[in-house]
């Protein structure tokens, strides 16, 4: 049984929790009822319900209830509008976002049986929400609910009580409340509170899972609250489960879901991606052209008002040609052009402050924000290059190349720097043989007329070209100008003093060999180009002449021998000759020019032929004896080969010993006539005569070595014949080998003696590491002296009484001896001096030693291990550490200085 203020007691399903919507203490009545008496059909005509103004897709607004005391049934709804719809379970939805009009929202909601086909309607009347004004937000969150109550039948048993399932609509609250928190906003009630003791609870994200705290409920009252402000732009909604149980924690009633959306309140401005944007149109652009596009967001709901944006241009900069260059979608943000005459020589940018408004723009209730758009107008080539004269003028000497002698300028309003401003020029007339080009100078963009190809005065002095220039790219489509600008460059050829030049260059002259010295050969002279200059005559010397055999004579250039012409000359190469000579002028600066005279030398027979090689080997015997030799003629043909060999009739012994044998026009063999010729070297004369018009002959000495030999033909007694036969060169190197390793071995003696020299040097001096009596003894410890210790004490004695001066020889004496004199009479220092003694006592040693002549240095080598005779020091057994130590007072060693602050602090310490 569940009763609610005011209205007739009903009776309740035993499980049936009750949700009463309170805002503000008013809350939202759900009554529940159970008719026995059952009708088919929604139980009102019209109903009505207040829901927010702002509608989302897909939100479930309200419950429609519809009575079927048939359970079986299937019941289609349907709705006349189409931005609504109703679900099987008769809760009915936004099909799309959108916002409510003022005037309230009519609609027809119909059931359909599916098989009868019987329809059933409703008119549903829909209001939007007031405007919240604190006081009266109570009677705003009234939510009606519509409930479609579904009955559950058996068969066999007659009609019973129907139980009715509660569904919740959704609970609207909006952010950013003032409060006063918490505060309530509905009542969670169960008909079972009336006979226990419940406890209700909520769970879900805002209540026990984060963000926790936000929701509460009273456990004994079922009051739901919220604690603080809401903020949609973190959490749109909230789905929430209520909980029914007893004091022993054991659920009663079913859990409860509960949704409460957060209502979009305009609390946030839009929001440009960039403060600044950037972008371009090109000049000339036609109105409509797309330039770019700005963007802004908004934080608030973007399926209502709060959240749809609107774009508009507060102002343009500058205003040149129009203030209206440029418009934009109020919706998308698209930036187009709107009017003509955009040129970048005129302005080259625009700057656009942008508004962004919510609320669709309403300037009265929407939050706007703004943005700089900067639209750059880039160049196109709208304007070509023109000449800044019709006419330039340029002058260049002679002879002269890779010469700028022209700057043309030009002017060009396009972007410096960019296809449409860079220029490039061409000449169209003025120099048929290509002497002149025309470069771009990058940075300038002027033109940089050079010459390429060097330009005589007196063939040409004066060079009108005409130039054209245009730019890298075309004009733009549209433009009424002349691609290109013409003008003229005139070029004035300067004359300078030119050089001389021999005609021709080289000259060739072809001479027979053997002509002698002072004979005229020819005349090489040179011209001067420089017809239109007051010059003298050229003057003409001699550059080279390898074999120093020519002369030129320096006012008519002609050429005279000095010697005679040799063909055969090591300065001849192929039978040619060169010589170089220069001719100068008196010009200013002088000039001067080189020509080059080939000789080709004509071979005569001034040649004869020798034989070769000069030197042959052969046997004793018979077989095998020959000798092939050549021979070899300077000249070339037709006076050389082929070449007449013979031996001459004198000595007789010649031709009865040897014989020769032609094989080929340069080639010979000799071989021995008799069977066997003692072994030794022979001169061989043998006449040879070449084939020149008149012949040359002449007589060369072969020298041959005649020789034993074993079966293989080579020499057995190469030694005998070699050492009856070495050259001159061979006996030279003997003698040069011989007296080097002479050398070597005397250098070798000297140096062994002055080893030897220094090693006795050497032997006179002691080495102090083993002499033992001036040498500090380190024994590592501490002991009762030398007495209790196993030592030799006569290493110590001295050296007079081991060895004498009565048995030495007189005159004989180490150098490092101590000479013989009477001994220096030294200060003897007292036991225990007193500290202001020590002065004194050094002083008097200092003297005592000036004036001892016996005292080092006496020679080139010091003694330092001679104590003397009859030493004051007396025997070292007699110190006695242990005992006579302890009666000495050595504090007067700390006044004598640092020198002495290591025996001050051994025996000066006290007891230490």
């Amino acid at each position: 049984m569940c009763r609610v203020a005011g209205a007739p007691p009903r009776i309740l399903p035993p499980l049936a929790l009750m949700l009463l919507a309170a805002l503000q203490q008013a809350p939202i009545k759900a009554t529940c009822e159970e008719d026995m008496s059952c009708k088919t059909g929604f139980p009102e005509d019209v109903h009505s319900a207040v829901v927010s103004r702002s509608v989302h897709g897909g939100q479930p607004l309200l419950n429609v209830r519809f009575q079927s005391c048939d359970g079986n049934k299937k019941i289609h709804f349907g709705s006349s509008e189409p931005d609504f719809r109703v679900g099987e379970d008769g809760v009915i939805y936004a099909e799309r976002s959108f916002q409510l009009s003022a005037e309230p929202t009519e609609f027809v909601v119909s059931a359909q049986d599916k098989e009868t086909q019987q329809e059933w309607q409703m008119r549903v009347k829909l209001t939007p929400e007031p405007a919240f004004t604190g006081a009266s937000e109570k009677d705003q969150r009234k939510i009606e609910d519509i409930v479609f109550p579904w009955q559950q039948y058996k068969h066999s048993s007659p009609l019973k009580r129907q139980k009715r399932d509660w569904v919740i609509p959704p609970i609207n609250l909006p952010e950013n409340s003032k409060g006063p928190f918490p505060q309530e906003l509905v009542r969670i009630r169960s008909d079972r509170d009336k006979s226990l003791s419940l406890r209700y609870s909520v769970t879900g994200p805002g209540a026990d899972q984060p963000p926790t705290g936000i929701f509460i409920i009273n456990p004994i009252s079922g009051q739901l609250s919220v604690t603080k402000p809401l903020d949609r732009e973190q959490i749109a909604s909230f789905h929430l489960r209520a909980h029914a149980v007893d004091v022993n924690g054991n659920q009663v009633e079913n859990p409860i879901d509960i949704v409460i959306n957060v209502i979009d309140m305009n609390d946030n401005r839009p929001e440009f991606l960039h403060q600044v944007w950037n972008g371009t149109v090109p000049e000339g652009s036609k109105p409509g052209t797309y330039v770019m596009t700005v963007t802004a967001i908004d934080a608030d709901d973007p399926n209502t008002q709060n959240g749809m944006l609107r774009y508009r241009i507060l102002s343009q900069a500058p205003s040149s040609p129009s203030p209206n260059m440029f418009t934009i979608n109020n919706e998308t943000g698209d930036i187009i052009t709107v009017a003509a005459g955009l040129d970048r020589e005129k302005v080259q940018q625009y700057t656009l402050i942008i508004q962004a408004t919510d609320m669709e723009g309403n300037p009265t209730y929407g939050l706007s924000n703004t943005a700089t758009a900067v639209i750059a107008v880039t160049d196109v080539n709208d304007n070509p290059p023109e000449f800044t004269a019709m006419t330039f003028y340029g002058e260049v000497p002679e002879n002269r190349v890779d010469v700028i002698v022209a700057n043309l300028t030009v002017t060009d309003k396009d972007q410096p720097h960019t296809p449409a401003w860079n220029a490039m020029y061409r000449m169209t007339g003025g120099d048929p043989t290509g002497r002149f080009t025309i470069l771009t100078d990058p940075n300038s963009n002027d033109g940089l007329v050079t010459v390429v190809k060097p330009i005589d005065f007196e063939t040409n002095r004066l060079f009108v070209l005409t130039v054209a220039a245009e730019n890298q790219v075309p004009l733009a489509k549209g433009i009424q100008h002349p691609p290109q600008s013409t003008a003229t460059v005139s070029i004035t050829v300067i004359d300078v003093n030119e050089s001389p030049y021999f005609v021709p260059n080289p000259k060739l002259v072809r001479q027979e060999e053997g002509l002698l010295a002072g004979s005229m050969l020819t005349t090489f002279t040179a011209q001067d180009p420089d017809r239109y200059m007051q010059q003298t005559s050229l003057r003409y010397s001699k550059v080279s002449d390898p074999a120093n055999w020519l002369k030129i004579d320096p006012v008519n250039g002609q050429i005279t021998t000095t010697a005679v012409l040799d063909r055969e000359s090591i300065y001849v190469q192929n039978n040619m000759y060169n010589a170089t000579f220069l001719a100068s002028d008196n010009g200013i600066p002088p000039m001067s020019g080189t020509g080059t005279l080939q000789i080709y030398l004509l071979d005569i027979n001034d040649n004869a032929p020798q034989v070769h090689p000069k030197e042959a080997t052969t046997c004793e015997t018979l077989q095998p004896n020959a000798i092939n030799i050549t021979a070899v003629d300077p000249d070339i043909d037709p006076n050389a080969g082929p070449f007449a060999f013979e031996l001459p009739d004198t000595p007789a012994s010649i031709k009865r010993n040897w014989t020769i044998v032609r094989i080929s026009g340069d080639h010979a063999q000799l071989s021995l006539r008799i069977r066997f010729l003692e072994a030794g070297i022979y001169d061989v004369p043998i006449v040879i005569t070449d084939s020149g018009n008149p012949h040359a002959s002449s007589t060369s000495l072969l020298k041959v070595k005649v020789c034993q030999c074993d079966l293989n033909g080579d020499c057995t007694d190469v030694d005998r014949i070699v050492g009856a036969g070495l050259g001159t060169g061979a006996i030279i190197a003997i003698l040069l080998c011989i007296i080097i390793l002479l050398i070597l071995v005397l250098m070798f003696v000297v140096w062994m003696k002055r080893r030897d020299k220094e090693r006795q040097a050497k032997q006179l001096l002691i080495d102090p590491e083993d002499d033992v009596r001036d040498n500090i003894l380190k024994y590592d410890e501490e002991g009762g002296g030398e007495e209790d210790q196993d030592y030799d004490l006569s290493q110590l004695q001295q050296p007079d009484t081991v060895e004498p001066d009565a048995i030495k020889p007189v005159g004989i004496r180490r150098l490092d001896e101590r000479p013989i004199h009477a001994e220096p009479q030294y200060p003897v220092r007292s036991a225990a001096p007193h500290p202001g003694d020590i002065g004194d006592f050094i002083n008097e040693g200092l003297k005592a030693a000036d004036n001892d002549p016996t005292a080092p240095p006496y020679d080139s080598l010091l003694v330092f291990d001679y104590e003397g005779s009859g030493s004051t020091a007396g025997s070292l057994s007699s110190l006695n550490s242990s005992s006579s130590g302890g009666e000495q007072d050595y504090d007067y060693l700390n006044d004598w200085g640092p020198r002495f602050k290591k025996l001050a602090d051994m025996y000066g310490g006290g007891d230490d």
